[in-house]
Formats: structure tokens, sequence, C-alpha cells
């Protein structure tokens, strides 16, 4: 099957992979930015050869920080069970068992659900989604270590991230006030604190308005500074 030719590069990058060996590669971006729909994408072209392994599963679940200050800005890199994440991909890199089980995040719940996907130790690609891939305070900047490359997808226009991240709010509740609210506030945030990994990325992915994708190599400020 010819890959269409909007993901064509990345199918491209991930076939040229030795296919003896397993490979963690990251996908982070931005809240909003359309990692899950990129990767149901490369999922759709490369089958069971590939498999997602979130990092929503690791959100905190709302018993757990209910009533604290974290609650208000759910999503920071401190509402998510980082070292237990850090932990699982070093079993996916390690291969040492038959399957391991990731959790996901279940939004009609607003919870993760542990156990939820299976990563056979025969899976060569194993594609890494979060938001948080770059950080560089640990224990996040352990993942350095674990992942092979880590691409950065962002928007042509940001505005479009916007709208989709309010949409997503109300289809799950909330209403268009508390969803303007929190994206504009928290999830803003946490939104900017991502934009701040993007020069540390393998490639960089553009989405354009008509769901094309193109790649280019990171820039970091000093580059845009020369440039």
């Amino acid at each position: 099957m010819t890959p269409p030719p909007d993901i064509s590069a990345l199918i491209h990058r991930l076939t040229r992979l030795e296919p003896h060996e397993r490979h963690l590669i990251g996908l982070t971006g931005a809240p909003g930015v359309g990692k899950s729909t990129v990767s149901a994408r490369l999922v759709d072209q490369l089958g069971s050869k590939l498999v997602v392994v979130p990092m929503d599963g690791f959100h905190l679940a709302s018993s757990v920080i209910a009533g604290t200050p974290r609650d208000r800005r759910r999503g920071a890199p401190d509402t998510f069970d980082a070292d237990g994440f850090v932990a699982l991909l070093r079993r996916l890199r390690d291969q040492f068992e038959p399957v391991v089980y990731a959790p996901r995040f279940d939004r009609g719940i607003d919870d993760p659900i542990a156990g939820s996907i299976a990563v056979r130790k025969e899976v060569p690609i194993v594609l890494v989604e979060g938001n948080y891939l770059l950080h560089t305070a640990p224990p996040w900047s352990d993942l350095s270590e674990i992942l092979d490359e880590t691409w950065y997808l962002e928007l042509n226009d940001d505005s479009n991230r916007v709208d989709r991240l309010i949409a997503r709010h109300v289809e799950f509740g909330k209403t268009v006030e508390e969803s303007e609210h929190f994206v504009r506030g928290s999830d803003q945030s946490n939104a900017d604190l991502v934009a701040a990994t993007r020069s540390r990325a393998d490639l960089v992915i553009i989405e354009h308005g008509d769901g094309t994708l193109t790649t280019a190599r990171p820039t970091s400020p000093s580059d845009e500074r020369q440039g």
C-alpha cells in the first residue's frame, strides 16, 4: 500500500529502521496539536508493526489529586506518574517480557485505565506519544536515553489548536466558558512549556490547514537570531 502524501515522509523514516530490533519513537507537541491523529494514521499504514503507547495513561487519577492545587492544573508535568512512565518505557526497551501492558487515558471517565494496551515482544516499533518527552526536569530527562528519536508536531496556525482543545473540553462535559478558561490558562501554560523543548527534537512535523504534513529540522533560539 502506498502511504498518503501527508505521512509518506514519516513512513519512509520508520521503514528504514532495522526490522529485527525494537525501536521507541517519541511523538511530542503541545496539547491539542493532533498527536493522536497522526499516530492513528501511522497505525493505519503499519498495522501490527507499530503500537502506540500514550503518556496520558499516566495521568494521576482524579481521586488522587482532588482537592489539591494540582487538580486545577491537570496536565502539568507534576500531575503525571512520571517515574512510572519512565519505568514502563525501560521495560519496553529491555524486551525481557513476552508482553508489557500499558495504561491509556479514557476521556469519557476523565481518568486512566490500567492494562489497556498490550505491547508484545515481537512488535518492532513503539510510538510513544506525549507532551513532555523532551522535558529536561527529572525524571522526564531520562527519556532522552530511552527513546531512539523524538518528533515534535506543531500546527502552522496555532489558533486551530486552541479551537480544537476548547471543542474537546466541551465534548466531554465542560461548558464553553469553563473550557475557554482552562485552555487559555492551565493548558496554555503547559503548551508554552512544551514549546520550549522544540529545539531538542530530532524532527519537526508541521501540520497545515488542509491536513497535510511537512517536515523540517528543529531550530534553536540562536539559529533563529542568526537567521
